[in-house]
Order: structure tokens, then C-alpha cells, then sequence
């Protein structure tokens, strides 16, 4: 898994799983802590995430309401969009067609 950008606009690609999720969830939480405004998470890179890359990427949405920003998924890959929307999650999270 690797994530770059800024507190503004972030790249994750690789595999979001259990065995990425610590250092993942640190650099979603310093992007979200050091900005403001949207928070872009762009997917179009990410191979796989499983529930633990999924309960990560909630963990950030949460975050970022608290921090009175926006969690806005970018470029998500058609079968995580289906288990978002499985899972009704769709409804709850931003995410750019």
C-alpha cells in the first residue's frame, strides 16, 4: 500500500487491508488534522481493501466531521463501489462520480 499527496488531495493505491491499515490510518489522520476544507481521497490506484481498509476509511470520515471536513472518495473501482453500496455506505460517505 502506498499513500502520497498533502492534507488536501491523497492517492492511496496498493492494497488497504489488515496489514496496511496502521500506517494507513496514521496518514489519513495527519492529512486530516493539518488541514481544512475537503479532504480528497483518490482510489483509482487502489488494487483491494478489505473490512479493515474499510473500517479505516470510515475511521477518516468520522475524523474529518469532527474536524469539520469533508471525506470525499475519488476515482473508486467498480467493485468497491458495489460493496459500498452493498453495505449502504454510499449513502453516508461523499464520493465524486
Amino acid at each position: 500500500m502506498h499513500i502520497r499527496g498533502d492534507h488536501a488531495e491523497l492517492i492511496v493505491g496498493g492494497r488497504l487491508d489488515v496489514v496496511s491499515a496502521a500506517d494507513a490510518r496514521a496518514a489519513l489522520h495527519i492529512a486530516v488534522d493539518s488541514g481544512c476544507g475537503d479532504l480528497v481521497l483518490d482510489l483509482t490506484e487502489l488494487d483491494s481493501w478489505d473490512a479493515t481498509g474499510l473500517g479505516v476509511i470510515m475511521g477518516a470520515h468520522r475524523r474529518a466531521g469532527r474536524a469539520n471536513r469533508r471525506l470525499v472518495l475519488r476515482g473508486v473501482p467498480p467493485q468497491m463501489q458495489r460493496l459500498l453500496v452493498a453495505t449502504r455506505l454510499h449513502r453516508i460517505l461523499a464520493i465524486e462520480a
